[in-house]
């Protein structure tokens, strides 16, 4: 059953289907009521047609994660890295960077 603010999303995405902001809130809620599969081809809309929103990254790949794909989720926290310094963006670098860390010390 879906809740209302996806609904409402889905509304606001009528006017603007290409919204970057509006697909990922999307892809957030559906990872909340577990539409892991609807959440990922946003995700992957989103890496396609707004490659520098550097939220996606890191979301898309804790989902990826999730699943147990360790090694496609890293190459996910890396670009987002990647597109977050060039972005300036500190606080989203810095989540992923985080997360890279953890990954990393989880090998050892």
């Amino acid at each position: 059953m879906e809740n209302s603010r996806i609904e409402q999303i889905k509304q606001f995405l009528k006017d603007t289907p290409d919204d970057a902001f509006l697909n990922y809130a999307l892809a957030i809620e559906l990872v909340s009521i577990n539409d892991v599969k609807s959440a990922k081809e946003l995700f992957q809309f989103l890496l396609q047609k707004h490659p520098d929103y550097s939220a996606t990254y890191f979301h898309y790949g804790k989902l990826i994660l999730k699943e147990g794909h360790k090694d496609k989720a890293k190459e996910i926290f890396d670009e987002g890295l990647k597109v977050a310094i060039t972005n300036k963006e500190l606080h989203a670098a810095a989540e992923l960077r985080s997360v890279l860390n953890e990954l990393l010390y989880d090998e050892d």
